[in-house]
């Protein structure tokens, strides 16, 4: 029989430790493995692991798997290139697709076979072309088993991995910039209750190193009046360069404040690869939307018309007046002249 496809299986270990962290487990039946780092001089009881290397230079590390189950395991050992995402967690790109950085860069013997009970290093190198671009990369080293799937007619790969944060020398360009940014508002029927508004945008990373925000968000009427503010943002998840991260923020009790501007500051925070953060200037976004109270506006309009009406006939009756006593006085004068 022929397994139509391969399913990418990532144990939820591996997403929760294997990837970012070790150690982690990996059980299929019988078979399970384990994967740390290796202690040498390049540091013991590593989560992860943390690199600065120039374009051109090279560095060589080891991964520790230990086979927990009762048979030989044999796997299979790639990199492959991080990425964020879209609820903000860090996975590593499927090995079948082009790697740019890490994935690319890394390179191990290919397969590792390890005895029941035992457990092997498994060497490997980053090498970092001469062209590279300066910046952070983040990948992980990935240890993986493909096996048959009966029931659904493919093939499962589980996988392990440890991450790595890799920072290339040269000139740092952390740069965050908001895009599309929005404002929207719903109002209520009563002019004197807010409305709810809400400011969305987008996050971009165009600079070359890993960032994050913190962010804050206002909505206010003409002259900056009536300002509300939106409260705690959660912070977005660190992102890669060139990234981005979509934020949609809800804003209570807006008045229709006939025009409204929705404004959005983040303040970037550069990470470097020990772990360490450091603001930068703030980046600030506006937008604009109409907040009509209508209600209170056809208030207006009625009551304007009724002014008018009032003014009108208040008039009206003054020129009949006018005119009755206009009349009354040339019938005297013409009664007199008799």
């Amino acid at each position: 029989m022929r397994w139509k496809n391969t399913v990418l299986a990532v144990l939820a270990a591996a997403v929760s430790a294997g990837l970012w962290a070790t150690p982690a487990m990996a059980e299929e039946g019988d078979v399970t493995w384990t994967v740390r780092t290796a202690s040498n001089s390049l540091g013991a009881d590593r989560s992860s692991y943390s690199y600065a290397i120039n374009p051109g230079g090279t560095v060589s590390d080891a991964m520790v798997v230990a086979n927990r189950g009762t048979t030989a395991l044999t796997l299979t050992v790639y990199a492959a290139d991080g990425f964020t995402t879209g609820e903000g967690g860090l996975d590593l790109r499927n090995r079948d697709v082009p790697q740019t950085g890490v994935g690319a860069w890394a390179s191990s013997g290919g397969t590792v076979t390890v005895q029941p009970g035992t457990t092997a290093d498994v060497p490997f190198t980053v090498a970092v072309p001469a062209d590279a671009t300066p910046g952070d990369y983040v990948g992980g080293i990935v240890t993986s088993l493909t096996s048959p799937d009966t029931t659904q007619q493919v093939n499962v790969e589980r996988r392990l991995g440890i991450r790595i944060t890799l920072r290339v020398g040269g000139e740092l360009a952390p740069s965050l910039a908001v895009s599309g940014m929005r404002v929207s508002y719903d109002g209520s029927w009563n002019p004197f209750a807010g409305g709810a508004a809400t400011v969305s945008y987008t996050i971009e990373n165009t600079g070359n190193t890993t960032l994050s925000a913190t962010q804050a968000a206002s909505v206010a009427g003409p002259f900056g009046w009536f300002r509300s503010d939106a409260g705690d943002i959660a912070a977005p998840p660190e992102l890669l360069p060139g990234e981005s991260w979509p934020v949609t923020v809800p804003v209570a009790d807006v008045p229709a404040a006939l025009l409204l501007t929705g404004t959005t500051t983040l303040t970037p925070l550069i990470i470097d690869p020990s772990g360490s953060r450091s603001m930068l200037a703030p980046v600030s976004a506006e937008a604009t939307t109409w907040a009509v109270p209508w209600l209170l506006l056809l208030a207006l309009v009625l009551l304007a018309a009724l002014l008018t009406l009032t003014v009108r006939l208040r008039h009206r009756r003054r020129a009949r007046e006018d005119a009755r006593v206009a009349a009354a006085v040339r019938q005297a004068l013409a009664t007199a002249a008799k």
